[in-house]
Parts: C-alpha cells; structure tokens; sequence
C-alpha cells in the first residue's frame, strides 16, 4: 500500500497492478430512481406470473423468476458495470425479437387456427356444447347475464340458480362455478353478485349474438339461454365415445373418428368436424406452397409482382430522389433551399394520412386524378392500373427520403474530383458515371438495401390504398397488388378463418428472402468499398 503526503489528508492509494475498488457512494436521488425502477420490475414480473400460472406454463414461469432474480442480483451488487448496461438492451431483444420470431418458427410447423386453438379434451367440449338441444323435460333457469370486465366487450358469464338447491352459480365456457355472494329473487333472478356486472337489457340485446352462442358444458349437455332472461339445460346431440376414440351423433349414430395426423374428427367419407385441436404437422405447411395448385400459382405470382414492387418503389424513388439532389447541388441554381423544403413535403406528412388522401384520389368516379385529366380509368378495378396506381403513390411518398440521403452524400464527395475529371477533358455524363455515381453507390447501398427490405414488407403502401386488389372471381385471398405480407395477414385474420399456421410458414418465406437478397447485396456492397477505399 502506498500512501500520498503533503494534502490536508493522508490517503491510501492501491498498490501497484491493482485496481481501485469501485466508489460505493451513491446520491440519494440516485437509490431512489434505482428503487423505483427495480420496483417496477418486480411488479411486471408478478403481473406476468399469474396468467403463467394459470395456463401451467411452469418453463415460462421458471425463465421469469430466473430473468427477475438474476436482474435484481446485477443491480443490486456494484460489480458487473459493463453488463449493467448491456442487460436492459438484451432483455429487450429477447422479448421483443429473439422470442416472436422462434414463436412464429414453432408456430409454423402446427396447424394453429380457428378450430385448432386448444387441445382435444377442449374440442370434444366444444362439440358436445354446440349439438346441444332442448328436450322435454329439460331443467329451465332465471337467467342473467354478466361479465367480469366492460359491459361492451367483457367476457360473458351466464348466473343462473338451481330450482332445488338454490345454489347460485356462474356458467362460462369452462362449465359452472358455485358463488355465495349474490342477491336472488324469489323467482330465483340474480340481481347482483360479487365480482360480476350484469348487463341490463340494452347491453344484452347488443351482444345477444354472443349470449346465443354461449354454451356452459355439464354432465351430458349443457346450459343454454333462450332469449335473454332463460336459459335451458339440453343434451348433447353428439358425444364422445372412448372406446372408438369418436363422435357419435346420437341420432343417426353417424361417427367422426379422430385423427391425430390433422387434428380433428374424420369420418369415414372424409368429412370433417369444425372443430378441431392444435396438432404439429411438420413441413406440410411449407411443401402446402408447392403442391397445392391452388396456392402454388397464386403464390408465385404474388412473389413475382412482391420483387416488381420493392424493386420498382425502391428504384424508383432512388433516380427520381437522386436527380432533384443532382440538380439543386449545383450552385448556379437560385433559391436552392426553398425548393429542398417544398421537395421534402410528402416526407414531412404522416404516410398514413396521405395513402387514405392517394386512395381517395384514385376513385374512379369522384377521384381527383380522373377529373384533373379528364379520365375514365377505374385505377383499382384493373390488375394493370392498380399496380400502377400504388407504384405512383411509392414515388411521390419516397423520392424526399432519397433525395435528402443523396443531398447529404453529394456534399460529402470532395468537388476536387470532378474539377480533376474535367481538367483531364471529361464531360459531365463520364464524371457522373464514372466519379460520383460509383462514390455514391458506396454510401448509399446499405440505405437502398434497407429501403427494399422495407418496401419488400409495405403492409400500409398496399393495404390502405387498394387493399390488396382487385381479386379474381375464383380467389378471393390473392389480389393483384397484394404483397407476401398481405396475404398472410389475410391468412392470418381473414373473414374466412384464420390459418395461423400457415401464415406463419409465409412469415418465413419472407423472412429467408429479404435475408438471402440482403446479404447478397451487403456482399457487393463490401467488394465496391475495397475498390474505392
């Protein structure tokens, strides 16, 4: 240890080849916002536990308690700086990229969708419930409707009292749930009941769509409402038989065997129950791509016009960008930064306003394009002027961001350049092609790499402006201007059911495009910087 004199205090310095220990003082504003913060994380991870804990979820619930403790350990101790601040960033990427894109892999190789959301015991629930009948002599009920959340958009609860034992309880799609603390009429009407709101009659008569198809599952049937004030305890016209592993409609004793290969009940003809349950079905979500005819063709053209659009937009917008940049670079232009201000306009406003104002422009009847020109082009009823049409509208949203990139590389290629190419007797078309094009391109590749990965996935250019059509009559899932994107995300949310799964195998498709055309690009870009370094 060695010590320094001739201060107003002796102090202790380290000794040679080590390190100083870290300061321990802390301001108390300091502790306080730690205590908040790590507060807060405490807090989001109880909040987090409970649906985990409820769904079972035990590896999620053993990676939360680890993720929280290991977290708390780190701020806690004044060791670890540099992870200090790299954990936030990394818990981050985890949560918001690293896990949707394994969710969306997994997701990929199962048959998830409407009527393949929960597993078997849940599907044969589902069934019994919906070939539920009134019967002679079925139990009847006072009937309230309630829910546990909104009024408007609340789960529904069906509370209702048994006509012998008086015992309240609450239905739902899980079966029944006896409660205590509720107020009954004599006629056996629940008018309030702990941890319920009932809906009066306005709010049920706007979800009686809902409560009809509420179906609470008991032994051998189920609890059903007739109308909004009865309910009614049916038999089930078709139910599970063990010993064949089938659905047995009870009446014509028709059966629907189950097959575990696809996740639903089959009968021998080959129909299929609607409902189903979530089974993994390996590749065929993938290889479903290319030997369905009916996906294949439509799927390869969509890809084709895909590459046509991000090309076109990205390209596009690129010449027109790079020759406003050329053009007001020159100083003998006057007024130079008036006109960059009112070129970049279109970026300034919110592109989402501006696709709606576009769409709007394009109608055939009322648009501004066909009256301004005295036009009768119906822009969005033909395959041809509606790719046209979203085209256009890319160039006019995109060529600001280009030409304020270009403007900004322009200014930074050294003028004694192109006077030394002129000196040696080139004209403007060589400098340009052979000086500042080349120079250029080095700087601005990454960015053009970026912006086609972007217009590769423009979800917004192609739905709000032609939503994806005009369709065929024969597919009413593929438009003419639909993008990969969209149509997955018809796939995925489409009125005609979603298919979540093979959404996601398009996901990834997507995925392995942009990547592969990415690092081809970033490959060639690499080889133009070590030419002109």
């Amino acid at each position: 240890m060695v010590t320094q004199l001739g201060g107003p205090a002796t102090r202790a310095l380290p000794a040679p080849g080590k390190s100083e220990p870290p300061e321990r003082g802390t301001s108390l504003t300091g502790r306080i916002v730690k205590i908040v913060l790590l507060g807060l994380v405490v807090a989001i991870a109880i909040w987090a536990a409970f649906p985990l804990v409820a769904n079972e979820a035990w590896i999620g619930l053993g990676l939360l308690v680890a993720t929280t403790a290991v977290l708390l350990r780190l701020y806690l101790t004044p060791r670890h700086i540099p992870a200090k601040y790299l954990a936030p960033g990394t818990v981050l990427l985890i949560a918001f990229q690293i896990f949707p894109v394994l969710y969306t892999a997994s997701t990929a190789f199962t048959n998830y969708g409407d009527g393949h959301r929960g597993n078997k015991d849940e599907a044969v629930v589902a069934i019994e419930s919906a070939s539920v009948t009134q019967v002679p002599g079925s139990l009847q009920y006072a009937l309230s409707v309630a829910t546990t959340g909104d009024p408007a958009t609340g789960p529904l609860v069906f509370l209702i009292t048994d006509p012998v034992t008086k015992q309240v309880s609450a239905g739902d799609a899980d079966g029944l749930k006896k409660i205590d603390d509720a107020t009954v009429t004599g006629s056996g009407k629940v008018t309030a009941a702990d941890g319920y709101t009932i809906l009066n009659a306005g709010q049920a008569s706007l979800r009686s769509g809902e409560i009809t198809a509420l179906a609470v599952p008991v032994d051998g049937g189920a609890i059903r409402s007739s109308g909004l004030s009865r309910a009614y305890e049916g038999k089930a016209g078709r139910a599970y038989d063990e010993s064949c592993d089938c659905i047995r409609d009870t009446a014509t004793g028709n059966t629907w065997t189950a097959d575990e290969t696809v996740g639903a009940f089959v009968a021998a003809d080959g129909e299929r129950l609607a409902q189903g349950w979530k089974v993994g079905v390996g590749f065929s979500n993938f290889t479903r791509v290319i030997t369905d005819r009916s996906i294949s063709g439509p799927f390869l053209a969509t890809l084709v016009w895909n590459f046509a659009f991000a090309l076109g937009s990205t390209g596009g917008t690129f010449v027109l960008g790079m020759l406003v940049a050329l053009a007001l670079h020159s100083k003998r232009v006057r007024g130079r930064n008036v006109y960059r201000l009112l070129l970049v306009l279109p970026y300034a406003m919110p592109a989402f306003a501006m696709l709606l104002v576009w769409r709007d422009m394009f109608n055939t009847d009322f648009g501004l394009i066909n009256n301004l020109f005295g036009l009768h082009v119906n822009w969005m009823g033909e395959a041809g002027t509606a790719r046209l049409a979203v085209l256009l509208v890319q160039l006019w949203l995109g060529y600001p961001y280009m030409f304020l990139v270009t403007t900004g590389a322009l200014q930074a290629i050294p003028a004694e350049l192109s006077e030394a190419s002129r000196i040696d007797g080139a004209g403007a078309w060589q400098s340009f092609r052979r000086i500042v094009l080349p120079l250029l391109m080095v700087a601005l590749t990454p960015l053009l790499i970026s912006s086609f990965a972007f217009n590769f996935n423009n979800f917004n250019a192609i739905y709000l402006t032609s939503e994806g059509g005009p369709f065929p009559a024969d597919n009413p899932m593929n438009g003419a201007t639909d993008l990969l994107i969209t149509y997955t995300y018809r796939l995925a949310f489409g009125g005609s059911g979603a298919q979540y799964g093979y959404a996601a195998a398009i996901s990834i498709f997507i995925f392995l495009i942009v990547g592969l055309v990415s690092a081809i690009a970033f490959k060639r870009t690499r080889a133009q910087e070590e030419v002109y370094a």
